[in-house]
This record gives structure tokens, C-alpha cells and sequence, in this order.
């Protein structure tokens, strides 16, 4: 069975704890993970954790139902919530099917310590990204260790055996596989590089047998996926990253990677440019208009993927990605509304993105408060057509008629009573079969 199954609210699933959470754990997911996977996200992994028994090992069954009731929100959101858990490590989700329903068993985790979550490749730099240098330092300013200076002091600290004897002790039967434990769960990645040829590529004498042992891979592995590093660029950075024993030295690949990064890069370090509309800004489901399918697409669908369906699935440019990078990130656009954005700039430009005259809009909908995808619909409306006032007045005196202008679809007051046609339809679901 894959991984994109339908799932219905009267779906079952039990909640298993694979950890001990302390209060210290409870602050690290809000102030850690919640700028990368959103309140929605750690909301879940709360009322998961509330499902547990009084011993906090194992929940009774429940229905996503259940999920739905309690924390008022709808299933997709609520699925959505689920992998950016599983994403970051939090959550891991099985899935058996019997009869008429699923089943699923959620499998709750710990997350990373601070001192982990800031030396990890991955969500240190989102974090980063996400909040901006100012709150990114007051975290780490948080976390950070006090120092003490014990220069003037003697270490007089008692060994255990200074302490206790042995004696003859009866056997006890080791349980310790039994015991519950502090568990953290990794981030699963797809495989970014080619090992057997970067290691083919390194001379045999320049490595040591233990080179690449599974957490360097995995280290290598983040690094060309936030970097967005081939496997033709990290064969010379790990290569320069080897020290005199022939392995690689983490902390200098690292450093590496990241001035590679920002060289090719004009000093820009990455982020992800894959975040969907959130949730309280959406529009209520249950409107079968066309204009409601649009403000659906729009609103459900990453600016990257829905560039991508532009590009007919092909990768876009470096170019377009950091424009869209510029207005999550700089100019902090919500995901639906720079939908809106290229969607209209593309429909008038011949499918190019003009950034002068998107930089001028974007002006426009910052002074406005432009925040939901039928605002900014609405509001590219509106100005489109007092623009097209202005143009026609002037060109009153012209005798050279002049072309019918594309305009995107929504650009149609009659839209909202109009039903989607099965092609129509079809479409909206051709843009977002990528989020099912």
C-alpha cells in the first residue's frame, strides 16, 4: 500500500509513546520546532500525547473523527499536520487496511535536544530562515549555556567505587529492551548522492575503511539537500573536507558547503520555498463555484509546486525560485496570496515573471494587508480594470484597435454562480494530485 491513501474519519488509530517528554521537551517543540512545522503541527502531536493512558505508554482506539472534534479542524489540515510531524521527526505512521476502514498507528517521539537541534544541517538553517537573524540569537541566547569560571577551584567529586562494594547478589534477568526510554527519531531523506561514486571518485590511499561510515552519509546527505549540492560539487568539497587520517572532518564540511552555498549564491543562504497557505486564513470548504475551486487550488498548493505545473513538471529556474524565496522570506507574502501573484503576472506577460512590475505590486498588496488568496483575487481585479479604464480613455484618439488581453480565469464577476465543467475540473486536480 503507498503512502497516498485516502483517509476517512472514521479511520481507527492508537497512539504509542517511544519516549519519556519532559516540560523541557514541551518548550523545545513551541520554541524549536513550531516556527518550522506550524501551530497546527504541534497542536496534533499535543492531542496525540493526550490520547496516551494515565501510564502515558498506549492510547485506547480512537476515530480521526475524534481528532476533527477536538481540535476543529478539518481532516486534510489535519493530515497536512501529520507529515510536517513525520517530516520533522516527531512521528512515525503505520497504516493496516481492514475491510471497510484503516487502521493507523502513530508512533510518538522527543524531540532533539537544543544543542542537537542547532548543530543539525537541516532545521538549524530553517529555523534560521524562518524567524530571522534578531529572534534566531535571542533562541540561542536562551539555550545557551552560563559559563563559570572554576580556574580557582578543586575538583573533589567522589568515584563510585570510592563509594559502594560489590557483594554475592542473587541473578536478576536483564529487561532493559522492556524499559521505555528517551527516544528521538531521524528525519527521513531521500537519497541525495551517489556514494559509490563519490567514493569511487577519491583516491583509495587519501581515505581511511571508516570514512564513510553511516553518520557521515547522513551528514552528506542533509548537507546536498540544503545546499542543493550534485554530486559533482561535493565530490570537492569532501574531498577538501579530509583531514591527515583520511577521514572527513564534519566540521569543516560543513563550513564548506555553506561558503559554497553563499558563493554561488551572492551570500544568500537557503531556505524552503514549499509552504502552503495557513490554515486560518483559508476559505470555509463546502462552495462547488468555480470561484471557490480556484481560491481552493491556490490556497492548498506551495508556490514552488504551483510553479512547477507551470514548467509542465519540469524544475524551475534558480531565477524564479528566489524570487519566490524573496517574497516568503523578504517581503513575508502568504503562500496562497503569491499564487495569486504569478498566476496573474505569467497570464499578462507572456508567461514571464516581470520582477519590476512584481515588485510594484507587491509594494501595493504590503501597504493594503493583502493576506488571503480572495483578497488578493479581488484586489488584482479591481486594479486591473481601473488600469484598463485609464488605457482605454487614452487610447480613445488611436485608430489602431488593439488585441484582446489574456486575463486569468477569475477575472469574471459571473464566477461565483458558475459550477466547474468536468474539464475544469480536472485541471484544478491535475495542479494539485502532487498534495494528495
Amino acid at each position: 500500500m503507498g503512502k497516498n491513501i485516502t483517509i476517512l474519519p472514521a479511520d481507527s488509530y492508537v497512539v504509542f509513546n517511544k519516549t519519556i517528554l519532559s516540560e523541557n521537551d514541551r518548550r523545545l517543540i513551541s520554541k524549536l520546532y513550531q516556527p518550522i512545522i506550524g501551530y497546527s503541527a504541534v497542536s496534533l502531536y499535543f492531542t496525540l500525547l493526550d490520547d496516551l493512558d494515565e501510564a502515558k505508554l498506549m492510547s485506547g482506539e480512537f476515530t480521526h473523527h475524534h481528532l476533527m472534534m477536538t481540535m476543529q479542524l478539518k481532516l486534510d489540515s489535519i493530515v497536512d499536520a501529520r507529515k510536517r510531524l513525520e517530516a520533522a521527526g516527531l512521528l512515525k505512521t503505520y497504516v493496516k487496511n481492514e475491510q471497510h476502514i484503516h487502521s493507523y498507528v502513530y508512533l510518538v517521539f522527543s524531540p532533539l535536544s537544543a544543542h542537537e537541534f542547532f548543530s543539525h544541517p537541516i532545521l538549524n538553517i530553517v529555523l534560521y530562515n524562518n524567524l530571522g537573524k534578531k529572534e534566531y540569537e535571542k533562541l540561542v541566547n536562551y539555550y545557551k549555556i552560563p559559563r563559570y569560571n572554576l580556574k580557582d577551584y578543586t575538583d573533589i567529586t567522589a568515584n563510585f567505587n570510592e563509594v559502594f562494594r560489590t557483594s554475592a547478589l542473587k541473578n536478576v534477568e536483564l529487561m532493559a529492551d522492556d524499559i521505555v526510554s528517551k527516544n528521538c527519531n531521524s528525519l527521513l531523506l531521500r537519497e541525495q548522492i551517489d556514494f559509490n561514486l563519490l567514493i569511487s571518485s577519491l583516491p583509495k590511499n587519501m581515505i581511511h575503511e571508516r570514512c564513510f561510515s553511516q553518520e557521515v552519509r547522513e551528514l552528506i546527505n542533509s548537507l546536498a539537500f540544503v545546499y542543493q549540492l550534485d554530486d559533482m560539487a561535493m565530490q570537492g568539497l569532501v574531498r577538501n573536507a579530509l583531514n591527515e587520517k583520511g577521514l572527513i572532518d564534519r566540521v569543516e564540511l560543513r563550513k564548506a558547503c555553506r561558503n559554497y552555498y553563499q558563493f554561488e549564491q551572492g551570500g544568500a543562504l537557503p531556505t524552503l520555498v514549499y509552504a502552503k497557505q495557513p490554515e486560518y486564513l483559508k476559505k470555509e470548504v463546502g462552495d462547488t463555484s468555480k470561484w471557490a475551486k480556484m481560491v481552493y487550488t491556490f490556497e492548498n498548493i506551495s508556490p514552488y509546486d504551483y510553479l512547477k505545473s507551470k514548467y509542465k513538471g519540469a524544475e524551475p529556474t534558480n531565477r524564479d525560485l528566489r524570487l519566490i524565496e524573496n517574497l516568503l522570506i523578504d517581503q513575508k507574502l502568504k503562500p496562497g496570496v503569491i499564487n495569486v501573484l504569478l498566476s496573474y503576472v505569467l497570464k499578462i506577460n507572456n508567461q514571464k515573471l516581470n520582477k519590476n512590475y512584481i515588485e510594484t505590486i507587491v509594494g501595493q498588496w504590503k501597504r493594503l494587508n493583502i493576506e488571503t488568496v480572495e483578497e488578493a483575487m479581488r484586489i488584482t481585479e479591481k486594479e486591473h480594470k481601473k488600469m484598463k479604464k485609464m488605457m482605454t480613455q487614452k487610447s480613445k484618439t488611436s485608430a489602431k484597435p488593439k488585441r484582446e488581453e489574456e486575463l486569468p480565469a477569475w477575472f469574471n464577476k459571473e464566477l461565483e454562480k458558475q459550477e466547474t465543467t468536468d474539464e475544469e475540473q480536472n485541471e484544478f486536480e491535475k495542479i494539485l494530485e502532487e498534495l494528495a
